[in-house]
């Protein structure tokens, strides 16, 4: 009798949640002066992978405290 393989089963991973605080204007330099995202950025956020969009809100974070808006 031959043993079946062990299956393991990789739990999927959830999608990064949008950083979007519904408060949608985007400023002079493109950005969005709730959720610091830029204009492509929120229009492609639906077809990111989990590594994009991480790599979006570092960069949102980075605005954000270059604004002043966080120290």
């Amino acid at each position: 009798m031959s043993e079946q393989p062990v299956k393991t089963v990789v739990p999927r991973e959830r999608p990064v949640k949008s950083p979007c605080i519904s408060v949608c204007a985007l400023n002079a330099q493109d950005l969005c002066e709730g959720c610091f995202r830029s204009g492509t950025e929120i229009s492609h956020w639906g077809t990111m992978n989990n590594e994009e969009r991480r790599a979006v809100l570092k960069l949102c974070t980075e605005r954000a405290r270059q604004m002043g808006r966080l120290w």
